[in-house]
């Protein structure tokens, strides 16, 4: 199994730190050749009108929606979330509009008011999640086929999954967290080998190599 991770821009680093350290192969994506064989894929938080211009030059946006629409999971942290998010705040063109959620950015204000939290995330046990928010959109609409995996104390929606997409406000990945990686890599696991009459469609890459 191995997972991708957007290597445009942002904080890809950690990302591929922590799924080693949980003993997943993780490999940058930059073109896309590099999502050949890839089980699923993180997009990192970062600056996400440059990671649309990224995402254009390289021509990764039909790969990575095929990756999507072929059930690999994906999950979005921060920046990642308003690149997978349908609708962003201001009228602005979505990126990747694989999670129908509307999202608004830097919601928290600026990076100067950037705030860490424990944050319960019911679907990672009980102990909470040292949450990390940095400059960090919030989840403003969701629509009727995705489930809200954490709220704030004020009821702000932050962390939310939709099939085979996930994604989070905050970021897991510089709090040492590593419990969204492993959901993700359980998902990978259940893509690569789904078992019989699971109706998954089949992953692309491999699909094209048996031609």
């Amino acid at each position: 199994m191995r997972i991708g991770v957007l290597a445009l821009q942002g904080a890809f680093r950690e990302h591929l730190e922590t799924l080693d350290a949980i003993g997943v192969e993780g490999a940058r994506v930059r073109e896309p050749a590099d999502l050949e064989g890839a089980s699923g894929l993180i997009l990192p938080g970062g600056e996400s009108t440059t990671m649309r211009q990224l995402i254009d030059r390289w021509g990764l946006h039909e790969p990575i929606v095929r990756l999507a629409e072929s059930g690999a999971p994906i999950l979005g942290t921060c920046a990642g979330m308003i690149v997978l998010a349908r609708e962003i705040a201001g009228d602005e063109r979505p990126i990747l509009p694989l999670l129908d959620v509307a999202v608004a950015r830097n919601a928290f204000g600026r990076q100067l008011e950037s705030f860490e939290v424990e944050l319960a995330v019911p679907v990672l046990g009980d102990r909470p999640v040292h949450a990390v928010f940095i400059r960090a959109p919030v989840v403003e609409r969701i629509g009727p086929g995705v489930d809200v995996l954490a709220r704030l104390d004020d009821g702000r929606i932050v962390a939310v999954r939709e099939r085979n997409i996930i994604a989070t406000s905050f970021h897991p990945e510089l709090a040492g967290e590593a419990r969204f990686h492993r959901l993700l890599a359980t998902m990978a696991s259940e893509f690569d080998d789904p078992g019989e009459g699971s109706g998954r469609r089949p992953h692309p890459t491999r699909r094209a190599r048996a031609r």
